[in-house]
């Protein structure tokens, strides 16, 4: 029987070697032939990964004669590669030193590269890293890997790689007794799972939560997960993963005092350990399912299964001090002091040796640590020794910098000084233009207002009284027929003269503007303008019912709207005209539009009509703005913003 599972075993062998073989053979003959020195480089280092399981002295050999190609082309992600899968030659047989050495001279290509793949390459290098850090018991490096691993995957938004770095990192805080980091970290395995919403992943994540939950020996928290890893549970899922499962849900059930359930799922994984011939597994399955059935009272199958356990050989440290724990647990409850009192003996022996390997591994690390510590502090000398002989060129650079900084900065001030002082000039010009503007507008408009009342209260008094002279002369006076009709069209001339010289004296100063404001004003002026024109004139207004406008102001808007309105009686040939006033605050909005054979308004600036700019005048008087829209045959829109 045993020759005959001999022989299974090496034809199996075989058969493995032959294929990697065939392997072999392919890629050599493809590198006889035309390749670019990028594909070349990779088919070396796959020659050389190819061997791996076949030669290891020829794979070395193969792994160096790819990176002495790939470093002569300059091919730095192709060297980052090569180095990474080199390091596949020391893990394996604990020269985590030599691993790490090369995944670090992995790392210094990558970061030279521009290839574009760099970025997803980058986490693997640092997962592979942190592995090897973690065979050393280095947990500290381990996790800063591991972590910077995390970053990448996360701005790669790789989520499957994100569930299992932060799985990875919760087992990390595991080893190291920091059980709400974690805590933290399952969280954030679970978070990404839920996102991928793929039940293998959910199932690695709630694990790790329950697992955590368990050290921290919140047992309830630690079952809800566990039941929700019952409901995705899937035999297809990796041997280990649900051993493990089985292993914490019964160590779970076991604490919550449901052994019936705690027996079920130490037994599951008694099962599965033996059938994957995982002897680390079948033992801790055994030791649970021992302490299980002791405190079922079922001390003779207990026994059993403990004294199967202390017969094997290969029992470590840890093993035997969780054995003679259960021994003497399973002989105090069963009544037999003199046994259990022997276990515990050897229990406390255990448990010291233990506490002095661990306090030897303790001062392994430390020594490790200062060690790393010494040769950091040589480099920093040497650093500092370098960083003095570059510090005198550095000084006179610094001062020949600080130099033409000044320079710059004195002539920087200088030009800003004088465009300060242009700009002050400028806007004295401007200030003083604006304010002879004002005392052209404002003498205009007293002038005005001088001349309408002179004329409304001087000669229109004067024409009112001859009227009414002549209405009394006419009732005293016998005329002919002839005379009394040229009597009563002298009279009509003199109404119409009065009607005239009233309406000049209301265009100078309207009445209605100084007694009810511009709202009232302008509604009048377009309304007469409506009523005694071809054209049809819409006034609008918004916001204007309660304004506080200076009479100054009030005037010039006035004014503006005005000669607006007379441009499009005069120039425009429109036929409908819109006049509208939007106050909102202290913001005034003016727009006259009509639908006239409008005009280049390019050419404004060339026009030697006086109208344009007065309008232009007032409304810099006001601070305002004044926008032209018009086109040849699609009419004209003016538009005027001022700020109150």
């Amino acid at each position: 029987m045993f020759r005959i599972q001999l022989y299974i075993i090496l034809q199996f062998i075989s058969g493995v070697l032959l294929a990697q073989q065939n392997k072999i053979d392919s890629v050599q003959k493809v590198l006889k032939g035309e390749l670019s020195v990028n594909d070349r480089a990779i088919k070396m280092k796959d020659l050389a990964m190819y061997y791996e399981t076949v030669d290891t002295a020829m794979s070395m050999k193969y792994y160096n004669d790819a990176l002495t190609f790939a470093k002569k082309n300059k091919l730095d992600y192709e060297t980052a590669v090569i180095f990474q899968n080199k390091s596949f030659l020391y893990t394996p047989i604990g020269n985590y030193e030599k691993a790490i050495a090369v995944l670090d001279s992995a790392l210094l290509f990558l970061n030279m590269s521009n290839n574009e793949k760099k970025h997803e390459f980058l986490p693997k290098i640092y997962s592979l890293l942190s592995n090897n850090f973690r065979y050393q018991n280095n947990f500290k490096e381990a996790i800063k890997y591991q972590i910077l691993g995390i970053k990448e995957f996360e701005k790669l938004k790789l989520y499957p790689n994100l569930v299992t770095n932060y799985s990875n990192l919760a087992g990390l805080y595991k080893e190291m007794n920091e059980f709400e980091k974690q805590l933290d970290c399952g969280k954030k395995s679970l978070y990404y799972a839920q996102i991928l919403k793929d039940p293998k992943y959910l199932f690695m994540a709630q694990f790790q939560m329950a697992f955590a939950y368990t050290n921290l020996n919140r047992f309830d928290e630690a079952l809800v997960y566990l039941n929700l890893n019952r409901k995705i549970y899937d035999p297809n899922y990796s041997v280990e993963s649900l051993i493990s499962y089985h292993l914490v849900s019964g160590l779970v059930y076991m604490n919550l005092n449901q052994l019936d359930n705690a027996h079920r799922d130490f037994s599951t994984s008694l099962q599965m350990a033996t059938q994957a011939n995982s002897v680390f597994s079948i033992t801790q399955s055994q030791l649970q399912l021992a302490r299980v059935l002791t405190l079922q009272k079922k001390f003779v199958e207990a026994e059993l299964i403990l004294n199967e356990i202390d017969q094997k050989k290969d029992n470590q440290f840890s093993n035997l001090n969780t054995l003679y724990d259960y021994y003497a647990r399973l002989y105090e409850d069963s009544g037999d002091y003199k046994k259990a009192l022997h276990y515990h003996k050897e229990f406390k022996i255990i448990s010291d040796s233990l506490s002095n390997q661990d306090f030897k591994q303790y001062l392994s690390r430390l020594e490790s640590q200062l060690e790393t510590e010494q040769k950091e502090q040589q480099i920093l000398f040497q650093k500092d020794q370098l960083q003095k002989r570059k510090l005198i060129i550095s000084v006179l650079i610094v001062a020949l910098f600080v130099l033409l900084l000044i320079a710059y900065l004195y002539y920087r001030n200088y030009t800003a000084k004088k465009k300060i002082i242009n700009q002050k000039i400028k806007q004295l010009e401007s200030e003083k233009q604006l304010m002879a503007t004002e005392s052209v507008i404002k003498g205009e408009e007293q002038e005005r207002t001088r001349l309408a009342k002179d004329l409304h209260d001087g000669l229109g008094g004067m024409l009112s009284g001859i009227k009414y002279a002549l209405n009394n002369m006419k009732g005293n006076l016998i005329m002919t027929p002839e005379n009394a009709t040229a009597f009563e069209r002298s009279l009509d001339m003199l109404d119409s003269s009065i009607q005239e010289m009233r309406r000049v004296a209301h265009n100078m100063m309207p009445e209605t503007l100084v007694k009810f404001g511009l709202d009232v004003a302008l509604r009048d002026y377009c309304s007469d303008i409506h009523q005694n024109s071809s054209m049809r004139l819409t006034y609008q207004s918004y916001g204007l019912e309660a304004q506080n406008m200076e009479q100054s102001k009030s005037i010039t808007v006035y004014r503006i709207v005005q000669e607006l309105v007379n441009n499009a009686l005069k120039h425009s040939g429109a036929n409908a005209t819109l006049v509208q006033l939007t106050q909102t605050d202290h913001h005034l909005s003016i727009t006259v539009e009509d639908n006239g054979k409008g005009f280049d308004s390019n050419l404004l600036g060339n026009t030697k009509g006086i109208g344009w700019s007065n309008i232009q005048s007032r409304v810099d008087y006001l601070k305002g703005h004044l926008d032209i829209h018009s086109k040849s045959g699609e009419g004209t829109s003016v538009l005027i913003e001022i700020t109150l």
